[in-house]
């Protein structure tokens, strides 16, 4: 068994180390408290967005007009039909810049990898320094590391990415824009999930309601309009998936430190006892040395008299 001053060594380690935990814990959660309300506070607006392009597509079937937009898949392809296209595909892969979140990077990174297996000729766009490390270190080519933290997202690095991967896929350089992120939900549950970015389908914009009883000219072009409101979707779309992913990363955090304080604290309990059985076996050994001191002390001074 250790000794005492071993064991009190490792109670006072843990302490410390319980400390930080608990102090991360909190830290998470307020980033967390902070990220949730900037996302409640964006939502309306991409919504309202997502509501306008439903009106665009209900004025184009009331005056029968045809619209092929480079955004939209065409006609006659089923919205749960994932049509292989031409090209080369990109993936938009969202991480953490550090560790310390339970499994939070790994489930990215598999489905990741997992998308990139089944497409041979792939571009990677990875945001986050760990999926960073990871890519490179393992034989990956990134075709573009956006070198900012994953630790602030804001709308303007949201359309920094977006500027980008919109470019080369107008230009035709990419034929599909995967999203691979963690999302947040309702937190009791995250989940990584992928999801093509471009080319949308009509169907998606189909959950909301988009009929009017007026009709609308568009100008220049119905198309060039729905365009343009496009782009700004796909921003509000990455920047959705930036803030839930960064919520995900500090919910995960969150658990992983209270693990971490749980197990913490049932070391503490188990050294205590420990502690207690040492310290109880030196004064144990004290009392003994001291009675068989006594002992012999009280047997020589016998054996003195006697002489």
């Amino acid at each position: 068994m250790a000794g005492v001053k071993e064991i009190r060594n490792k109670i006072e380690g843990i302490t410390e180390t319980q400390k930080i935990t608990s102090a991360m814990y909190l830290i998470a959660s307020t980033k967390l408290r902070k990220a949730r309300e900037r996302l409640d506070n964006t939502m309306p607006y991409f919504r309202a967005l997502k509501e306008d392009i439903s009106v665009i597509f209900s004025n184009i079937e009331s005056v029968g007009e045809t619209v092929n937009s480079v955004f939209f898949l065409p006609e006659g392809i089923e919205e749960d039909e994932d049509t292989p296209l031409p090209g080369k595909y990109a993936y938009l892969v969202i991480t953490a810049d550090k560790g310390l979140a339970g499994e939070y990077n790994h489930r990215v990174i598999k489905e990741a990898e997992r998308l990139l297996k089944g497409h041979d000729d792939n571009a990677l766009y990875v945001v986050g320094e760990n999926g960073r490390a990871y890519f490179s270190a393992h034989g990956y080519e990134i075709e573009k590391s956006f070198l900012y933290t994953a630790q602030n997202p804001t709308m303007e690095r949201a359309r920094e990415i977006c500027d980008h991967i919109i470019k080369a896929y107008v230009n035709r350089e990419i034929s599909k824009i995967y999203l691979v992120y963690t999302e947040f939900g309702n937190g009791l549950n995250p989940k990584c999930v992928s999801e093509r970015l471009l080319p949308f389908h009509r169907a998606h914009f189909n959950e909301i309601p988009g009929t009017s009883e007026t009709l609308f000219e568009f100008i220049p072009s119905t198309t060039e309009v729905l365009d343009n409101i496009i782009q700004n979707y796909v921003i509000g779309y990455v920047y959705c998936a930036l803030i839930d992913s960064y919520c995900s990363e500090q919910n995960a955090r969150m658990v992983a430190m209270d693990n971490a304080n749980q197990n913490a604290a049932e070391m503490l309990e188990q050294l205590k006892l420990q502690h207690n059985h040492a310290r109880q076996g030196e004064i144990t050994q004290e009392i003994t040395e001291i009675s068989s001191g006594a002992r012999a002390l009280k047997r020589n001074s016998g054996r003195g008299g006697k002489r």
